[in-house]
């Protein structure tokens, strides 16, 4: 992914975590998703007829705040150019607590295109089809085994799942008293091709239940030569059989050898955000180790590294929610700026007194601490990267280091 699509990626998920925050007192918040297609005059037709039957609802609060969105949307509409992908508004008298309710509107362009039409008129925005905007199709299958257990389980974008585990009862190498070697073998191998059918009957239940425009493949994990019996086999669904995509060693066959199977097939999806973003940090953690210096993290270190043109590689979370405050006492004595994470929707009060005249301190400015530095990574020609919290690294990541790291082009001894 791009830095800039990446970044758009970033601002698209925190406005609707916010808009996922805001609540009406009863159904007067309306969602109002417009494709491309849709005529405008249409869309303004239906309005009027929604803010005609509105006038019946018995609770004057509740018919007055819808009356007044849709009043709110019309007036929009009358110059509004409706983007390629297509454009939604939400629009209502939002809860802000001490019985007050405030008149808001967001607008959102999406990042693709919408395709259906909706008014919808809740408590709540409607978000679901911006949400699944937000999620990574890509699917693969994936199986750890040995003769003992087996794990099946889903890489779905940058998120591993567990969903099967099996055990076998599958007898050891050493025959008990009283039984032919012949016999013995015997025995084992049924039960080891029962148990491998089981596997293969429950692995391709899971893999079958995906959408199939969006699974890609099939990754088998586990100690030779068990894994290439079990592919030899034929034990998936035939449509399954054919999406094999590859076998790799790996110690364990629990839901933690999910984890090494994804990493034993680095190269087979090196195209995937998720594999970019783990051998970043990897290279990250690396330099760190090496004490080689070209390793930067928490927001002052990384901001002094930037401000000199050190960094080659800003990484990010996705998780990372702050914000920068620009703190002024009103008699001029006093400025100060401070970094506090920020919950979506809530801008506490953060100003405090004085230390010199004890008066108290205005809020003069807010920056999100991800878009202030993100522009001055441009302007030192730094790439900027954003790392996922789904995965092992990615939450190391966030939480071990803050969310913001560096990878330096040279030693800088800051």
């Amino acid at each position: 992914m791009s830095e800039q699509s990446a970044h758009s990626k970033y601002e698209f998920k925190k406005k609707l975590e916010e808009l996922r925050t805001k609540k009406g007192r009863g159904t007067e918040l309306i969602s109002l998703y417009i494709p491309p297609t849709k005529q405008i005059s249409d869309i303004t037709s239906q309005l009027r007829t929604e803010h005609g039957q509105a006038a019946n609802i018995k609770s004057k609060v509740t018919k007055d705040n819808v009356q007044g969105a849709v009043e709110s949307l019309l007036s929009r509409l009358r110059y509004v150019e409706v983007p390629e992908n297509g454009i939604v508004f939400f629009t209502g008298a939002v809860d802000i607590g001490a019985n007050k309710t405030n008149m808001e509107t967001t607008i959102v362009e999406p990042p693709q295109p919408i395709i259906t039409y909706r008014y919808h008129c809740d408590s709540s925005f409607y978000l679901e089809p911006l949400e699944e905007m937000l999620r990574d199709a890509k699917t693969y299958g994936l199986l750890v085994l040995d003769r003992r257990e087996a794990t099946v389980g889903l890489l779905v974008g940058k998120h591993i799942e567990a969903f099967r585990h099996m055990t076998s009862s599958v007898p050891g190498k050493q025959r008990k008293g009283g039984q032919s070697a012949h016999r013995y073998q015997q025995l084992r191998l049924i039960a080891i091709h029962e148990f491998f059918k089981r596997i293969g009957e429950s692995a391709s239940e899971v893999f079958m239940g995906v959408n199939q425009k969006d699974f890609e493949g099939v990754l088998i994990g586990g100690p030779s030569p068990t894994k290439e019996e079990f592919e030899a086999g034929e034990f998936f669904h035939h449509e399954i059989q054919k999406k094999v995509l590859g076998m790799f060693d790996i110690a364990y066959t629990d839901e933690s050898g999910l984890s090494e199977l994804v990493n034993a097939a680095s190269e087979k999806l090196s195209d995937l955000d998720l594999m970019v973003e783990k051998k970043l940090v990897q290279r990250f953690l690396k330099e760190l180790v090496s004490d080689s210096g070209k390793a930067a993290y928490g927001e002052a270190q990384v901001r002094q590294n930037l401000s000199i043109g050190a960094v080659e590689v800003l990484l990010i979370s996705e998780g990372l929610r702050a914000e920068r405050i620009t703190l002024r006492c009103p008699t001029g004595d006093y400025e100060n700026k401070i970094t506090r994470d920020f919950k979506p929707g809530e801008h506490p009060d953060a100003s405090g007194t004085c230390p010199v005249c004890g008066t108290h301190l205005e809020v003069v400015e807010r920056a999100d601490i991800v878009d202030e530095l993100s522009e001055l990574a441009d302007q030192m020609a730094t790439n900027v990267e954003f790392v996922s919290t789904d995965f092992d690294e990615g939450s190391q990541l966030f939480n071990a280091f803050g969310g913001i790291v560096a990878i330096l082009r040279f030693n800088t001894g800051v």
